[in-house]
């Protein structure tokens, strides 16, 4: 740091001032100085001491030179002593971005070795390092002498007020061709009072990204864990991979171990990790899946490009039990375990093709549901149990879409492709009033399936929008090794299915401006006319089980969520949409609709394997209604909303409603949500959520928090928590307590407590307390 002060002194004094002077100094530096840099100086005098053999700048002194910038009141260079010497409200800024500022600093004419008195420097990384002398030796090394090392304050913050936090020492030493700062006789304080004494620590520079060494442990307790500490080491083995270790001691179950290799190649990324213990007292969890000896997981990711359009990689999970990454939350890849994926993707302006295989590793065990009065009828596993069993392998699911470059017939044409195949080992089965229901059944299923759909808009003189489009679909399914126990499946190995349809959407904005803004009121109308679905009920429904029909799906061709179900039979479907818009920026829109079976056979009135379709709100022949909001303020509130009314009493049968809001110190969210019984599901009562959460900054850097999630059908609460914290220059903290209801692990009360500490540039740290009651 103090050799590029030093450089840029002398050979800017080497640019400018009388001839004599000037000529002195280029015959004692002509070996130091790059002749191709540009060099300027302004001062207000400079001056010759023939006697004294020393040349000096006084004044305003401004020295530019190759990327570094000297402010000073007086510069000079002694020859017979070959020292350089700058006094008075000094300040260098060097190429790097580095501030050095003080009273005096003086440099040896070969710029290896410096002392300055009451130095302070400044990074680009924001850190500041200020002592009352700094030597430098050797080109290489600095010491600072009583030194402190912290962070920046805000320009907003008050010149006066101290920092925060910092690191004392009676000696600070930075190595920059190691890029290490080391502390000695060092101590941690907090608002001016030592909290911690370190009689030697060591960290990487500012400029270091990537350096090898302990990272900051974070805590855990845990009434089947103990306490514990988490200690992490960091290998930098190479700019381009690394490898990081981490041991957790606690007190009831032992050790756990943690390693985690990344590495960086031209074309991508990947990561491998691995976590696990033998515990010291698996009956902790009798009960579980997590009441054994061995317990671990093992993940991996990654990502490569092909080419500029081409891209594969995965996301994989194993597991030696469905707990662990839940018991074991310390794990750095603790919420990567239910779904393990790989994938390859390509896409240009105009097509997209992805391939994907997919496993999925539940986290929930195996429990006795016979209560529930659900469990299916006949040869098949209870609700509760095989619960892995009955999640499929994915493999592969091929999606593929092109929109043709020219028209046809003036309009767009595209077409849509996707493969998918399933392998289910259980059939997954409950019964509804006597009546068996499969989300899943055993054996191999695939289906091919391929949509090409042509639309074209015209607008007539009156701004009257007419939409004419036409698609037809083709399905073929190869159902292989299938449960003969389903009995409502067909006993055909290949089933082909076609649906050819066309229609007509119409639109007529009418716009009415008025001042200060403008609104639109839209009439849309839709037909679809096309014929019956055939083979409902024969054939399974893996991708088409959600079916959730409000004001966003309202004009969807095909309102099934997937493939595997197609919608038949002539459908109409009609809505209102207003939208108000302030030249303020304030907006508002509503929609409001409904849809209506008009001819043939209705695919929601007739239930397939699952029979989700009979509570949709489609099943009859007039539709609920349905109908949007989405309000925005522009002064940080925004509200949205999704509702569904019964068709017949107007009665709500699903509300899915969201506000935020910031103001002045409060930032804050609520989100309700009410869904109907379906008695079809075997859901006989309705289910009723508030879910709010709020932050309030109080003084300046501290904020309180919470967040609460409430069941209003069984009044208890699912959810909640409370949090305290302190954000400042370089600094945070929070302490927060949590209680969770909802898991499916035999605990009826999850209890958390985590405490986070960050100290930037230095490392973050947490401390988490779980305790099941």
């Amino acid at each position: 740091m103090l050799r590029g002060l030093a450089l840029g002194f002398a050979c800017s004094l080497a640019a400018a001032g009388p001839a004599e002077a000037q000529q002195s100094l280029q015959e004692a530096l002509a070996t130091r100085v790059d002749p191709a840099a540009q060099m300027m100086l302004e001062a207000d005098s400079l001056n010759y001491d023939f006697d004294r053999d020393v040349v000096s700048a006084s004044g305003t002194v401004q020295i530019y030179y190759d990327g570094y910038t000297l402010e000073a009141r007086q510069v000079s260079y002694d020859r017979r002593n070959g020292r350089l010497t700058a006094r008075g409200a000094v300040r260098m800024t060097e190429p790097d971005g580095n501030v050095l500022s003080g009273e005096e600093m003086e440099l040896s004419d070969d710029f290896a070795d410096g002392f300055a008195r009451s130095l302070q420097l400044d990074t680009p990384e924001r850190t500041r390092f200020v002592a009352e002398t700094a030597t430098r030796s050797g080109g290489n090394v600095t010491t600072f002498e009583n030194g402190v090392y912290t962070v920046y304050t805000r320009p907003t913050t008050p010149p006066g007020k101290p920092p925060l936090w910092r690191l004392r020492a009676a000696r600070i030493i930075h190595n920059q061709q190691e890029r290490v700062i080391y502390y000695e006789d060092a101590a941690l304080e907090f608002f001016g009072q030592p909290v911690a004494y370190l009689p030697y620590l060591s960290m990487p520079d500012p400029t270091v990204k990537r350096k090898s060494g302990f990272l900051m442990p974070s805590g855990v307790y845990s009434d089947r864990l103990g306490v514990g500490v988490t200690v992490p080491y960091y290998w930098a083995l190479d700019p381009h991979f690394d490898l990081t270790v981490a041991a957790t001691p606690m007190s009831k179950q032992g050790a756990l171990g943690e390693v985690s290799w990344r590495h960086r190649l031209m074309s991508g990324s990947y990561t491998v990790a691995a976590a696990g213990l033998f515990q010291a007292r698996p009956n902790e969890f009798a009960g579980s899946s997590g009441d054994r000896r061995w317990r671990g997981a093992i993940h991996t990711d990654g990502e490569f490009r092909i080419s500029r359009n081409w891209k594969w990689g995965w996301d994989l999970t194993y597991k030696t039990d469905r707990a662990f990454l839940e018991d074991y939350s310390a794990v750095s890849f603790s919420g990567k375990d239910e779904i393990s994926q790989i994938y390859l993707s390509g896409e240009t302006r105009r097509n997209a093709l992805s391939v994907r295989a997919y496993a999925f590793s539940i986290t929930q065990e195996d429990y006795n549901s016979a209560a529930a009065g659900h469990d299916p009828v006949g040869p098949f596993s209870p609700v509760g149990s095989d619960l892995q069993d009955k999640q499929p392998f994915v493999l592969p699911v091929v999606d593929y879409d092109y929109v043709f470059d020219d028209p046809v017939a003036g309009g767009e044409l595209s077409l849509t492709s996707n493969f998918t195949s399933l392998t289910r080992a259980k059939t997954d089965a409950f019964a509804v009033g006597g009546v068996n229901r499969y989300r899943g059944v055993d054996g191999t299923f695939s289906r091919w399936s391929v949509m090409s759909e042509w639309r074209r808009t015209l607008i007539d003189p009156l701004g009257q929008v007419f939409t004419p489009f036409a698609y037809v679909r083709g399905d073929l399914f190869f159902l292989a090794s299938a449960d003969k126990n389903v009995t409502t499946l067909t006993d055909d190995a290949f089933v082909g299915r076609a649906v050819p349809a066309a229609g007509l959407e119409y639109r007529y904005p009418f716009v009415a401006t008025f001042d200060g803004g403008n609104q639109i009121i839209e009439p849309i109308a839709q037909v679809i006319v096309r014929p019956d679905e055939q083979r409902i009920g024969q054939l399974p429904n893996d991708d088409a089980q959600s079916i959730v029909f409000d004001a966003t799906t309202l004009f969807d061709y095909d309102k099934f969520s997937g493939f595997d179900r197609a919608e038949g039979g002539t459908r109409a479907n009609v809505g209102l949409n207003y939208k108000l818009q302030f030249d303020s920026g304030q907006y508002m829109s509503v929609l409001f609709g409904r849809s209506f079976h008009l001819a043939g056979r209705n695919s929601y009135a007739y239930t397939d394997v699952l029979g989700a379709t009979r509570d949709s709100g489609l099943e009859t022949a007039r539709s609920d209604y349905v109908s949007s909001l989405y309000f925005d303020t522009r002064y940080g509130v925004k509200v949205g909303a999704q509702t569904r009314f019964d068709g017949t009493d107007f009665s709500v049968r699903r509300v899915q409603a969201q506000a935020t809001a910031t103001y002045g110190p409060v930032v804050s969210s609520l989100a309700y949500a009410f869904l109907s019984e379906q008695p079809d599901l075997g859901i006989d009562r309705p289910r009723e959520e508030i879910l709010g959460s709020a932050s309030l900054r109080l003084i300046q850097n501290w904020r309180v928090f919470g967040s609460l999630r409430y069941d209003l059908e069984n009044e208890n609460i699912v959810q909640d928590g409370v949090g305290i914290g302190y954000d400042d220059e370089g600094f945070s903290v929070s302490l927060s307590y949590q209680e969770d209801r909802s898991r499916n692990n035999g605990d009826p009360v999850d209890r958390m407590v985590y405490l986070r500490v960050g100290l930037r540039t230095i490392g973050n740290t947490q401390v988490s307390s779980g305790v099941n009651r």
